[in-house]
């Protein structure tokens, strides 16, 4: 099975690297430079497409993560903006680090944030790639009309990728094509019917299965279109296709979508690219760069501070993410008495990390120690999490550290990577895993009447957990790095989880809820809260006012937050855009309302 690999060359070459033939000999190309006819070639666009994927990153031109930079703020797990700005996680670190995401937690960002600006153009860059990769293709003479339809589908899919991401994020952006002529567009036009028109080109026109695992399939098209159409509330015509690829669909090597047996899976270097990976960003560890570029440069913030990865403490879970995890004596969730005290799940906020300490005994979902670190719970193999030792400032960032993206001691050598100030990893970043289709099936049935259908997701996605005790965290890991004096049967705390009875969904708004809910529980700290919440409308508003409310009683952070509707369901056009984008005197670029 090959895996796509992203290569500088394909980097240099799509990232605007190309230099235009020109009549007047004294306008040479510079030495190193390739011309657009040397890459008006079959060879060459092949160079060009996989340099559109390499853009899926976010760690181009001005954004590369090579030994500094500021690759974090244009990560494809969106921990900024999809899970810090939803309630996931507190930025962490401390107050004056980093402090541009201080706003963003808070709901008070403003267009000269630097973040948005960094984001933007990562995304851009993507689109250019594509773009440049579909206008020289046209000028090539060695490709057969069906081998350009096929680099088409590639391309229009990853464009597709990269719009969706600017639509959710700004929802007002400029559309700028493979012909278009000026740049300088107005960003007044909704470009969900072109997201639409790629993703569908690309469904009826890309092969089942690909000779490299990293590149997308009709699968993957398909329910990208699905996706488009829930952000748009077209639920029947989504629910037929994620419904089809939930029944048929494969990953780009031919495997069966279905669950992975164990859900930590998902996250572990080792066993990526599996039956649950519907697309996934590529990550490789020591690819010879001498940079972290390729090896996740967008989470070389999220490790635990003062610990053995060397930095840097973001990224911190919130107390009201680890309480939704509490279950009752059925293994249920407390879905609207989560954060009442007698629910809370004890932590260690300022208790010194020689204190003793005996963490929660109360009932949890398994799914908890997976996603977060949390005192005296194994971390991986590196040891019980040792509290404050590793926390740079518990009143800003609370007592957690994240841990779905955190490499392994055991296998480190293989999968983590050093060739920078902060780490790198091979963990793939997986943009949409087969539970959340399932989840995202299960929306779609409750808001077209099929609360069966809903429950059967739902269920299949906890059934997952609940039928598989074997992967629930134990005090000894097995299969890893000794940790001596732990027994080897016995769980790491007192976990409890089950499906839903059929009467838990005897009602459209009681079973929406159980599955907005089932997102955050399953997906948390991996980048979707925040747009789920977007598309919520005021029952997202809700949701994260109620968090701000209650998670500004712990730490410091969210002092002043608040969620307003008709504002913050997108984010604003960064300032620096519009001042770019400017005809016969005057910006083509709107601001969104509220900013």
């Amino acid at each position: 099975m090959k895996i796509l690999k992203y290569s500088g060359i394909a980097l240099l070459l799509a990232g605007g690297m190309i230099a235009s033939c020109s009549k007047n000999f004294l306008e040479k190309p510079s030495y190193g430079a390739m011309t657009e006819k040397d890459m008006s070639t079959k060879a060459g666009i092949q160079v060009l497409l996989v340099g559109a994927y390499a853009a899926l990153d976010g760690q181009g031109p001005g954004n590369a993560t090579l030994g500094g930079g500021s690759g974090w703020m244009a990560s494809p797990t969106n921990w900024v903006y999809g899970s810090v700005a939803g309630g996931d996680a507190h930025k962490g670190s401390e107050s004056p680090d980093q402090p541009d995401i201080n706003t963003i937690a808070t709901g008070q960002e403003s267009s000269t944030n630097t973040y948005f600006n960094a984001k933007w153009k990562a995304v851009y860059e993507g689109v250019y790639r594509c773009n440049t990769t579909l206008k020289l293709m046209r000028l090539t003479t060695d490709m057969t009309a069906d081998e350009k339809k096929q680099v088409e589908a590639e391309c229009r899919f990853l464009r597709g990728h990269y719009y969706f991401e600017l639509k959710k994020m700004f929802n007002n952006v400029p559309l700028i094509t493979d012909t278009t002529t000026d740049v300088l567009q107005t960003n007044t036009v909704d470009i969900w019917p072109f997201i639409e028109a790629d993703f569908t080109f690309a469904m009826n026109t890309l092969p089942e299965t690909q000779p490299v695992i990293g590149r997308a399939n009709k699968w993957a098209a398909q329910i990208y279109l699905a996706k488009t159409y829930l952000y748009e509330k077209k639920y029947p015509e989504a629910y037929t296709l994620f419904k089809s690829a939930i029944t048929t669909g494969v990953t780009s090597d031919g495997t069966k979508y279905a669950l992975l047996k164990n859900f930590e899976d998902n996250f572990d270097a080792a066993k990526k690219n599996g039956s649950e990976s519907v697309f996934a960003v590529q990550m490789t560890a020591n690819d010879g760069t001498g940079a972290i570029t390729n090896a996740n440069a967008g989470e070389m913030l999220n490790y635990p501070y003062n610990s053995p990865f060397g930095c840097c403490g973001f990224f911190q879970p919130t107390q009201d993410l680890v309480n939704s995890f509490r279950t009752d004596a059925t293994g249920l969730p407390f879905i609207d008495t989560y954060n009442d005290p007698a629910n809370v799940v004890k932590n260690d906020m300022k208790v010194a990390a020689t204190a003793d300490f005996t963490p929660d005994n109360g009932y949890l979902d398994p799914r908890l120690d997976w996603t977060v670190g949390r005192r005296g719970i194994p971390y991986h193999d590196w040891g019980l999490h040792p509290g404050a030792k590793w926390v740079r400032d518990q009143n800003s960032g609370g007592p957690y550290a994240g841990k779905k993206m955190i490499f392994w001691q055991f296998n480190q050598n293989l999968y983590r990577d050093n060739n920078s100030w902060a780490p790198g990893s091979a963990i793939n970043v997986v943009l949409i895993r087969f539970s959340d289709v399932l989840l995202m099936a299960a929306e779609c049935a409750v808001e077209t009447g099929d609360l069966l259908g809903a429950e059967q997701y739902v269920n299949q996605v906890r059934g997952r957990i609940a039928d598989n005790p074997a992967s629930w965290l134990h005090k000894y890991l097995v299969d890893t790095l000794p940790m001596k004096g732990f027994s080897t049967t016995d769980m790491a705390a007192n976990y409890k989880i089950s499906r839903y009875p059929d009467a838990a969904f005897g009602s459209q708004a009681q079973a929406r809820k159980i599955v907005y809910f089932e997102r955050k529980l399953e997906l948390a700290t991996e980048g979707h809260r925040y747009f789920d919440i977007s598309r919520w409308g005021q029952t997202g508003a809700d949701m994260m006012n109620k968090f701000y409310q209650y998670e500004s009683t712990i730490t410091t952070d969210l002092v002043g937050a608040n969620y307003k509707v008709k504002r913050n369901e997108y984010f604003p056009i960064p300032q620096r855009q519009i001042d770019l984008s400017v005809k016969n005197g005057k910006s083509v670029l709107t601001q969104n309302s509220g900013y």
